[in-house]
């Protein structure tokens, strides 16, 4: 019987360097703090409740700087208001709340460095051998090439020795039949199996598990492939049946929704009182000098779940029959010279703040489309409606990426669909706040397709 390999000092030592970040920033720049041992317990012991509840410290594996990044950003964000509700606690600030305010921002910048160099450094140390695990994958189908390539990577850690199959294969990593592998995986201090489920029965199955917890070894399970998985999935637990969740939409808990319905809302409401409140009337004189018609242009276009919700812009063309079938072109007569303007800086589409404040829409999400071309694309353009998961944005991923505008060729709405699902998939605050940097910024640079 062997030992399991396993990393038990990480957690420990990285809580240690985490709190004495934390203590030494404090120490250095708030040395009154430590004059009240209150003070220090509560800041420790925030971090501590904070990190414990938010599942912070488990590390997987295959773990790399970006893969929990928004994790981090919950934590950061709850230790702040935890950090700032002491001085509502004791009643007392001491120096300003401006400064305060740079403290915390240095606490999380040293522990973002922290969390680069863990990174950087386990990386080095697993590529040298070490923090390493001894593989060997029993049964053969099309996912072994793929799950090959996740072995592979140096700076996981696995060691991958080969495979066992009763289909004899003159491959390097062919190591025998399955019978073999009970003698080989105890002679050469094997950590964990890798079983192809669809390879064995009910009953082959539970004499491999029955071995490997005999022998204190991992034992993991592949699932049949079928060519449907996708990055997304996840496995739910319905009492002991593991089902297999293909769509798995960071926006459908309640807690993310909250987060991004309380940003939408706070967002919609600041630029509709400081922004829209102002520039309204004046955009209204200069849209009728020029043109007859209403201020506002109103569509029909499809929202969450293929809502069909009324999306508003400021008017930028002239009256036309075309507005509910043509997408506006390049030099498109029917824009008019204010229009040309506000399509440029992007003016147009504030009044859809009213469609966020309402519910309607996002400030972030995939752009609606009008409804001829959502019934064209979702037959034409493979899953193109997995972007219907959530609400529709002001600005999206897509649009930062260059697809925005007209459709010229196949490829532009391929490209936007597959920048669309990936946002669905990957959602987090902090991609939302990603995303809305480089719009502004885009505004000011100024983009080839904002006509």
């Amino acid at each position: 019987m062997k030992k399991f390999k396993n990393s038990d000092l990480i957690i420990p030592i990285s809580i240690a360097i985490h709190l004495g970040i934390i203590n030494g920033i404090l120490y250095l720049l708030t040395p009154e703090t430590y004059l009240d041992w209150r003070h220090i317990l509560y800041y420790n012991a925030s971090w501590l409740i904070i990190t414990y509840l938010l599942g912070f410290y488990p590390t997987d594996r295959k773990e790399r700087f970006m893969t929990r990044i928004h994790k981090v950003l919950q934590v950061y964000l709850f230790y702040c208001l935890a950090y700032f509700a002491l001085f509502g606690l004791f009643g007392v600030v001491v120096k300003t709340i401006e400064y305060h305010f740079f403290v915390f921002l240095l606490i999380c910048l040293c522990l973002t460095w922290y969390r680069v160099l863990f990174f950087w450094g386990r990386g080095k140390y697993r590529m040298g051998g070490g923090n390493s695990v001894s593989v060997v994958v029993v049964g053969k189908d099309k996912s072994l090439r793929k799950i090959r390539d996740v072995f592979d990577q140096a700076n996981f850690g696995y060691r991958y020795k080969g495979y066992f199959d009763d289909t004899p294969s003159n491959g390097s990593t062919y190591l025998g039949k399955v019978i073999d592998c009970f003698k080989y995986i105890l002679e050469n201090d094997i950590d964990e199996i890798y079983c192809v489920a669809s390879k064995f029965n009910a009953l082959e199955l539970k004499n491999l598990i029955s071995f490997a917890d005999n022998n204190l070894i991992r034992f993991k399970v592949i699932l049949d492939n079928k060519d449907i998985f996708a990055r997304a999935m996840s496995i739910e637990s319905y009492e002991n049946i593991p089902v297999l969740n293909l769509r798995n939409v960071p926006l459908d808990t309640e807690y993310a929704r909250i987060i991004k319905r309380t940003f939408d809302i706070l967002f919609s409401t600041l630029v509709i009182v400081f922004v829209l409140s102002w520039l309204t009337p004046i955009l209204f004189i200069l849209i009728k000098l020029e043109s007859p018609g209403k201020l506002y242009f109103k569509q029909k276009r499809h929202g969450l779940k293929r809502k069909v919700f009324w999306c508003y812009k400021f008017r930028s063309m002239t009256t036309n029959s075309d507005a509910d079938k043509k997408m506006a072109t390049k030099n498109d007569v029917r824009i008019t010279k204010i229009g040309r303007f506000i399509r440029k800086t992007s003016i147009d589409e504030l009044p859809q703040f009213f469609n966020v404040f309402l519910g309607d829409m996002s400030v972030v999400g995939p752009r609606p489309h009008m409804e001829l071309h959502t019934w064209d694309y979702e037959i034409s353009v493979d899953k193109y409606l997995v972007r219907h998961f959530v609400k529709p944005g002001i600005t999206g991923l897509a649009q930062i990426k260059g697809f925005r505008g007209e459709v010229r060729k196949q490829t532009d709405i391929l490209h936007r669909t597959r920048l669309d699902i990936f946002y669905v998939e990957k959602w987090t605050i902090g991609l939302d706040l990603i995303i809305l940097f480089y719009t502004v910024l885009n505004i000011f640079k100024g983009e080839e397709k904002a006509y």
